[in-house]
């Protein structure tokens, strides 16, 4: 195949998440800055946009798989927001960031980091067994493009902290701030949410006994996210630069 036809090849894959990106993108400008789902949606923004340049130039074992995998994992993000905006509950792990997004007292970095254990918590577990469904595949297919988006988000998560960590001076004064930050991991939210998904696709076939473990799950990752939440100080947001 020639450079030319390669690049068309893979951009019809990085092409689905194009509708995504512009609702992002949509809400970007329709958001206060300060918002805490404006600041998740900038972080998870940049994410999506990564991925689908990764698509665009063959950076997935099997690019169908990793287009799918994100449209359904984004799309649950989306629908939560959609839910909260019409006035409909979203899944309890998404509520907290929706409950407490204009708190004084919560730090942009508290909000981005709710977002991402919400989305990679309950969102990425129920996002792959939907697309090894969709792909008529086991989990095992889909390892290699699972752990290659989540490799672009623990890069992503770096940078966050950089980004919206607060300043030395404050951090000294704000221990509980450290402590919070440390106690989470992406790196274990991720490799819960793998094992997770392993265990539902088992269950496929007991659907009542699938709806509870999925009920349990997004319930345990909701009270995650709420303690990431913890308002720690009023005017928390000021420190961080959550962005234009």
């Amino acid at each position: 195949m020639t450079q030319t036809g390669h690049l068309a090849h893979t951009d019809r894959f990085a092409a689905p998440l194009d509708p995504v990106v512009r609702r992002m993108r949509a809400l970007r400008a329709d958001l206060p800055a300060r918002d805490g789902i404006a600041v998740f949606n900038r972080i998870y923004l940049t994410v999506t946009e990564e991925i689908g340049r990764l698509l665009a130039h063959g950076a997935f074992a099997d690019p169908r798989a990793a287009a799918t995998l994100d449209v359904l994992f984004a799309g649950r993000y989306l629908a939560a927001v959609e839910a909260a905006t019409a006035g409909r509950r979203p899944p309890a792990c998404w509520r907290p960031l929706f409950q407490y997004r204009r708190h004084p007292g919560i730090h942009a970095l508290q909000f981005a980091l709710a977002g991402i254990n919400a989305h990679i918590g309950h969102d990425l577990t129920l996002a792959l067994v939907d697309s090894c469904r969709e792909l008529d595949a086991e989990p095992a297919a889909l390892e290699r493009d699972f752990d290659r988006v989540g490799d672009t988000l623990a890069v992503l998560e770096e940078r966050i902290r950089e980004e919206l960590m607060p300043g030395p001076d404050l951090l000294e004064v704000a221990d509980p701030m450290t402590h919070l930050l440390a106690s989470w991991s992406l790196e274990r939210a991720r490799d819960a949410s793998w094992s997770a998904a392993k265990v539902l696709w088992q269950l496929r076939e007991l659907p009542g006994l699938a709806r509870e473990f999925t009920d349990r799950l997004d319930d345990g990752v909701g009270l995650v996210t709420r303690c990431l939440l913890t308002p720690l100080a009023a005017g928390a947001r000021g420190p961080g630069r959550p962005g234009p």
